[in-house]
């Protein structure tokens, strides 16, 4: 898609949404965004290294998500004779997740995140609509659901990664953000219990701190209600939403006249609120003016939604043993399951690769795709690349982490196809967390593997601002969905 035309399809989109601004407006905020420069200045790289490379080869691309589209189209743009197969068992996986924040806050609805797959399949690129069930990277294949081997030169494994509500005692199922999620919803999405993590879950929490707030309005008790969110002790997608939803909560009581009335708490498995030192000192001072309650170490292990009572294992460092040689005393972990009751409990559920890739020899004793996180490919196997959530990296399970990998996998997949011994392109770990600190301000947490703060622009990134809220809602989705996707942002 030309640049102009992706331009227009953006502006169509924020008019959708009717945001009430002015095509001028839009273009003035879109102005704002690092991802315009991605958009109007990749044209001529794209066209450039399309007629540079001759290279060919079979390339399957496992998973039909935002990377794994990105991926593809990319790759169109930069060989002259592509041979790729996306294989993606799901009509709507090009869903726009970062958008389920704010269907939970009541701003957006699920239609304005869920996207036809085959809308966004670049022209030239084959769709094969099935499960794959195993793969075989020693003899270069993936065998299908419904039996069918394929073949690859280069495989470009982009699945994401699976919900593990069932590793919670009291609750089942292992799901994906969009797709079927009938054994989840038996518990989640009703009675107090509620998660954002997969879209119609998103929905259900908007309806659920709607029922908390009238709960609160007709409570005549002396001792407050209680909120209760998790952040499990697995590498998650968007490290920021479980906090995301707590600050909506918050807004949405607030303006509703009955935060007085609820206490909400933060209960992390670990022991700060972001790996970032400036972001989470950030965190803690918002936490602060807002009457927040936390209490790290504290990971969700089961819940009885009947008694509403969920469990948390609490760990915490005892003095050992004195060692004489160290001169110091060991330190010993200890643990105690402690029991909370909620009237409210937003769930992040604990997270992990699918098994058929996890068990598979691509995966690791961890489950994720080790890969060389600098060039995304894969460790033993160099015709494989990883990228997204799937991939073992230190940090970053974000869109944003994403929009970043896939030029570096296109660069260096091309590399091999040319057989080059040196990969060109090398990934830093930048990864982008819009922070929704209320209905109406982001803190803007930008980073990368240096662990350090990493803006785009020159304002300071632990403040919460109201024009980030404006970049968020009105045009983060469009030109991820026009700009991404095309392989041009």
């Amino acid at each position: 898609m030309k640049n102009d035309k992706i331009i227009e399809e953006i502006l169509r989109d924020l008019e959708k949404q009717e945001s009430g601004l002015s095509r001028r407006e839009a273009m003035k905020l879109l102005a704002l965004s690092p991802m315009v420069a991605g958009i109007v200045g990749s044209s001529a790289t794209a066209t450039s290294a399309k007629a540079a490379s001759n290279a060919i080869g079979k390339i399957v691309i496992v998973g039909g998500g935002l990377a794994g589209v990105a991926t593809a189209a990319k790759l169109t743009h930069n060989l002259s004779n592509p041979d790729i197969t996306i294989i993606e068992p799901n009509p709507t996986s090009v869903s726009y997740q970062p958008g389920q924040t704010l269907i939970a806050a009541g701003v957006w609805q699920k239609s304005d995140i869920t996207y036809e797959t085959e809308k966004f399949i670049p022209k030239g690129v084959k769709w094969i609509q099935d499960w794959v069930v195993e793969f075989n990277p020693d003899a270069n294949k993936v065998i299908l659901k419904n039996g069918t081997e394929v073949s690859y030169d280069y495989l470009i494994v982009a699945t994401g990664l699976m919900l593990n509500f069932g590793a919670i005692k009291g609750l089942e199922g292992e799901i994906t953000s969009s797709g079927e999620n009938s054994i989840v919803k038996k518990k989640i999405g009703k009675e107090g219990v509620y998660s954002i993590y997969f879209a119609d879950g998103a929905v259900d929490t908007y309806k659920g701190i709607q029922e908390l707030i009238a709960k609160a309005k007709a409570h005549k008790g002396s001792e407050k209600l209680q909120a209760i969110f998790t952040d499990p002790d697995t590498a998650i997608k968007c490290g920021g939403a479980p906090k995301k939803i707590m600050y909506i909560a918050h807004d949405l009581l607030s303006k509703a006249g009955v935060r007085d009335k609820v206490e909400l708490t933060f209960c992390p498995s670990g022991d700060k609120m972001f790996g970032v030192p400036e972001y989470h000192e950030a965190i803690l001072k918002q936490f602060q003016v807002r009457d927040f309650k936390w209490e790290y170490k504290t990971n969700l292990v089961a819940i009885d939604t009947d008694k509403k009572i969920a469990t948390f294992e609490k760990k915490w460092l005892e003095k050992g043993e004195y060692d004489e040689d160290l001169e110091e005393y060991t330190m010993v972990v200890k643990s105690q399951n402690v029991e909370k009751k909620y009237d409210f409990i937003h769930i992040t559920p604990p997270q992990k690769a699918s098994d058929i890739v996890g068990k598979s020899p691509l995966g690791s004793s961890k489950g994720w795709m080790p890969v060389v996180k600098e060039t995304l490919q894969h460790v033993t196997y160099k015709n494989v690349f990883g990228i997204g959530d799937i991939a073992a990296l230190p940090m970053g399970k974000t869109g944003g982490s994403a929009r970043k990998q896939y030029g570096v996998v296109v660069d260096n997949l091309i590399a091999v196809m040319e057989k080059k011994e040196k990969l060109p392109a090398a990934y830093d770990g930048y990864t982008v967390c819009p922070l929704v600190t209320s209905i109406g301000t982001i803190m803007m947490a930008e980073f990368n593997w240096t662990a350090k703060p990493t803006p785009s622009f020159p304002l300071d990134p632990t403040q919460e601002r109201w024009i980030w809220w404006l970049v968020k809602v009105y045009a983060l989705k469009p030109m991820t969905i026009y700009g991404m996707l095309s392989g041009r942002a």
